[in-house]
């Protein structure tokens, strides 16, 4: 069986919501991108067909002949991918979202609480994108996303979770209690490989701490910032922590915050389109996020009721 010679299929929703619209900046708005990206890929596709689609006048797009056959057929399979699915989805009732953070959020804060939303939202299947890189959730890659920084990102919403410290974190069994004491210990490092925002170093702490003696860079190095609160669990040496990222541990008992000082970082923040807002998958993600922001929240505050 021969395989289909077919255009790309984003440049024929491209297309084809123009010809719709008759405007790529009404089609890039329902696609949920810039109208650039649309006239790339309209172009694109009259480059990979050989011929014109649209007579581009000032402000008005008129479709060619060969534009109005080509929107015919494709109005009509769409409509028919749309009606097939749609019946599919109701008939299977499940709906897939897609929630992108860091690494370690996705480890430490969000796969240990699945369990809410397997409870709260049984239809819904939750896939966990995990990375160190921006993914532009304009461009459908994600649903949701929990971000460390400042913001803002263009053409979402961005929700406050929780402000971020770093702390000198260890294993009680270490014994270290006084800062002037860390440079006879291991410091453990983080540097994320390919990250946009690399959190605060120990080079930074000792600015602000000036232990004499102490040389902040060195010590073993993990990309994968799981991987430094391991070392520090399994009494490896001291590391520069997200307090937020440790708060089990540091209630547990299992790591402890044995001196300052205590570095302000970027915050966590929840982020979603903002044409989304009223999605009925991405307002359970955010029931969602919310649970796990009080309870962590809960927990740092007994913290520091102990300290």
């Amino acid at each position: 069986m021969s395989s289909r010679q077919l255009p790309p299929l984003s440049a024929l929703r491209a297309f084809e919501a123009v010809a719709r619209h008759a405007s790529a900046k009404r089609a890039a708005q329902e696609l949920n991108v810039t109208p650039t990206a649309v006239s790339h890929q309209v172009r694109a596709l009259e480059e990979w067909l050989g011929t014109a689609l649209f007579l581009r006048r000032p402000r008005q797009l008129e479709a060619t002949p060969a534009g109005r056959e080509l929107q015919a057929v494709l109005a009509a399979g769409f409509d028919s991918f749309a009606a097939t699915t749609a019946r599919l989805r109701k008939a299977v009732g499940r709906r897939m979202v897609t929630l992108t953070t860091t690494p370690t959020v996705a480890a430490r804060c969000l796969m240990p609480r699945l369990d809410w939303m397997r409870e709260h939202h049984p239809t819904l299947d939750v896939r966990i994108h995990a990375t160190h890189e921006l993914v532009p959730l304009e461009e459908g890659e994600a649903d949701v996303a929990v971000r460390y920084g400042f913001g803002p990102w263009p053409g979402v919403v961005n929700e406050p979770l929780f402000d971020n410290l770093f702390v000198p974190a260890c294993s009680p069994a270490l014994g270290l209690v006084a800062a002037v004491d860390l440079p006879k210990h291991r410091l453990i490092h983080f540097e994320p490989r390919g990250g946009r925002s690399a959190p605060l170093d120990w080079a930074v702490w000792q600015a602000q701490a000036k232990v004499p003696g102490l040389d902040p860079g060195a010590g073993p190095v993990f990309t994968d910032e799981t991987h430094s609160i391991a070392a520090a669990v399994a009494g490896q040496g001291v590391a520069l922590l997200s307090r937020a990222m440790v708060a089990d541990e540091l209630a547990r008992g299992t790591l402890v915050q044995p001196f300052g000082p205590e570095l302000p970082g970027a915050p966590f923040q929840l982020v979603w389109p903002r044409e989304r807002a009223d999605d009925v998958a991405v307002q359970a993600i955010r029931a969602w996020v919310h649970v796990l922001r009080d309870e962590l929240h809960e927990v740092c505050c007994r913290l520091d009721t102990v300290r």
